[in-house]
């Protein structure tokens, strides 16, 4: 229904005039917010599909559910599909999907019950433009259908070896994903460390503990293959994206992983707190406690009310270096 008066590409269009491609896009100022949707009544997000441009750490993507003042995900746009880094990797997997050239998708079902809000902020220092399209369904909600969370955390570098991931979860839920950007310093191999799911009043050992960051992303023995890291992307893991370096100011190794517990999610009645040790190598067959760059996303469903997220860092703190 756009015109030429208003259209974001009016003058592409002038010479053909309403109803043809008038208006496929928008431009969102820097330091601004725009609404990509609001949908009244009960029903789920069932697809979302988005071109960002610029750095994809720098758009904040959130959700609202109901009448929540507070988002229920709160995420760097690139993060959220998997592409933590700002470089584009081909991702096909069930929950996500990044295809060429830089097409953002996600599958993960997201009811609401009165209505929802999707707005993306513009950090930058620059204008951004994006395409994009939200496909959901307008239908009856099950009382025990519970709603879609996300939040980002970063640590550059670690402290003493260790990454939290999420650690102030309440209520009742389940645990569906995580998207890691990880970060090197060192030499050698830098994927030890164990995850951990404390959960409904575990203390000092979890209820889940896992045998090595490779193992929890369903790989083995390094990601190594001939002595190179092999990239993988499957429907419910991979390591998707491995940035090496080039000789010159790409001097750091960098990876990009994600896990789908879609079959074998987390449950949780009270409470959830994960967290990944940041261990590789040193001499004499010994345990390094490294000081990684560590970013990620980590899904699940609980609930409401949920806890207050921390606050998101600023723009210099987002930034790939």
């Amino acid at each position: 229904m756009a015109t030429l008066e208003n259209g974001s590409a009016k003058n592409e269009a002038r010479e053909l005039g309403q109803g043809w491609k008038v208006s496929p896009y928008v431009v969102i100022k820097k330091g601004t917010t725009f609404t990509l949707g609001e949908i009244t009544g009960s029903g789920a997000i069932q697809h979302i599909w988005m071109t960002p441009t610029g750095n994809w750490r720098f758009s904040i993507l959130r959700f609202y559910w109901d009448d929540e003042k507070e988002p229920s995900v709160e995420v760097p746009v690139g993060d959220f599909f998997g592409m933590g880094w700002g470089v584009y990797a081909p991702l096909n997997s069930l929950a996500v999907t990044v295809n060429p050239g830089s097409a953002f998708n996600c599958y993960w079902p997201m009811p609401f019950r009165k209505k929802c809000r999707v707005t993306l902020e513009n950090i930058a220092a620059e204008d951004m433009r994006i395409y994009y399209q939200i496909d959901y369904t307008l239908t009856e909600v099950p009382d025990d259908a519970a709603y879609f969370h996300a939040q980002f955390r970063r640590n550059n570098p670690t402290q003493g070896g260790l990454y939290t991931m999420i650690d102030n979860i309440k209520g009742k839920g389940q645990y569906v994903g995580t998207y890691m950007a990880y970060g090197i310093h060192n030499n050698g191999w830098w994927g030890e460390g164990e995850i951990k799911f404390f959960m409904d009043g575990d203390t000092q050992f979890p209820t889940i503990n896992g045998t090595g960051t490779e193992d929890y992303f369903c790989g083995s023995y390094n990601f190594d293959v001939k002595g190179k890291y092999q990239e993988f992307s499957t429907a419910y893991a991979g390591l998707h994206q491995v940035i090496r370096p080039d000789g010159l100011y790409t001097s750091q190794q960098r990876f990009g992983m994600y896990r789908w517990h879609l079959t074998d999610p987390i449950r949780f009645e009270k409470e959830l707190k994960i967290t990944m040790q940041d261990l590789g190598w040193k001499s004499g067959g010994r345990y390094l406690q490294q000081q990684s760059d560590i970013s990620s996303v980590v899904f699940w469903y609980q609930l409401e009310p949920h806890t207050s997220f921390p606050k998101l860092p600023g723009r210099d703190l987002l930034e790939q270096n």
